[in-house]
C-alpha cells in the first residue's frame, strides 16, 4: 500500500517498524509512546507536538501537570523552570542527529541505551520535571545505576538542561546560542558584555556547551 522508498529511511519506517513490533492486543499504548518519541518528546529545546504541548513545550507541560497534581495532593510546589532555549549545534532526537551536519552533539537519550520506548519517555518526563540542580544529580545517578554508564548523548542532554536550569536562576527567558555566540535575554532585553554577545570558545562543540554553562553560571 506505500511506496517502497517509504520504507526504507526516515520517520515513515520507524512507525511502520512500531506496528510490526507491537502487534498484540492493547499495543496501543506502546505504539502511541513510540510515535510520541519519533515526533519529539525528548526534543527539550523546542518540541514539535500538538495541542498544549505545541503552545507551551514538553517540558513546561510536564512541570504544569505535576504542579497541579501536587496541589490537589496537598504537597509542596516547587518553583518552574520556564526558559526558551535554542542550542545551534545539538540534535535533541536520533533522527535529526543523523541527518545533521559534522560536528552537531547529540542530546538524547538513545534506544540502544534504553531499549523500551516506555522507559525513554519516562527518561524525557523525568528530566523535564527537573527544577533544580539536585534533581539531575539524582537522575544521573539513578540511570546509571539501572542502564550502567551513561553515553555521551544522555552526558550532553543533562548538560543541556543543566544550562537551562542555570539560566532560569539568572532570571534569563530566553537562550539561545547561534555561531557560537550566548545571548540571553532577561526581562525582554539581551545581555551584552561591552556592547557585544559573549563569544564561547573551545576546540570542541563540547567545550563550547561547557563554557557557556561557565558564563551562565557566574552572571550576577
Amino acid at each position: 500500500m506505500l511506496p517502497r522508498d517509504m520504507l526504507t529511511v526516515g520517520d515513515a519506517r520507524k512507525r511502520i517498524n512500531a506496528i510490526k513490533q507491537y502487534s498484540s492486543l492493547g499495543a496501543g499504548f506502546k505504539i502511541a509512546m513510540r510515535d510520541l518519541e519519533i515526533r519529539g518528546a525528548g526534543n527539550l529545546l523546542g518540541t514539535q507536538q500538538s495541542g498544549h504541548i505545541a503552545a507551551i513545550g514538553f517540558d513546561l507541560y510536564c512541570q504544569l501537570l505535576k504542579q497541579s497534581v501536587g496541589r490537589l495532593k496537598g504537597e509542596p510546589v516547587g518553583d518552574r523552570i520556564d526558559v526558551t532555549c535554542f542550542i545551534d549545534f545539538l540534535a535533541t532526537n536520533e533522527a535529526e542527529y543523523q541527518r545533521a551536519p559534522k560536528g552537531t552533539l547529540p542530546a538524547f537519550v538513545p534506544a540502544n541505551y534504553m531499549p523500551e520506548a516506555r522507559l525513554r519517555i519516562t527518561a524525557y518526563r523525568y528530566l523535564a520535571e527537573a527544577t533544580r540542580i539536585s534533581d539531575l544529580e539524582n537522575l544521573q545517578k539513578n540511570w546509571k545505576d539501572r542502564f550502567g554508564k551513561l553515553p555521551d548523548a544522555v552526558k550532553f542532554l543533562l548538560t543541556a538542561t543543566e544550562l537551562k536550569i542555570r539560566a532560569a536562576e539568572k532570571g534569563i527567558g530566553a537562550l539561545e546560542i547561534r555561531e557560537d555566540k550566548l545571548m540571553l535575554t532577561k526581562k525582554g532585553k539581551y545581555l551584552q558584555i561591552n556592547g557585544r554577545f559573549p563569544r564561547l570558545v573551545g576546540k570542541s562543540q563540547a567545550k563550547k556547551l561547557s563554557h557557556a554553562l561557565e558564563l551562565v553560571a557566574t552572571l550576577s
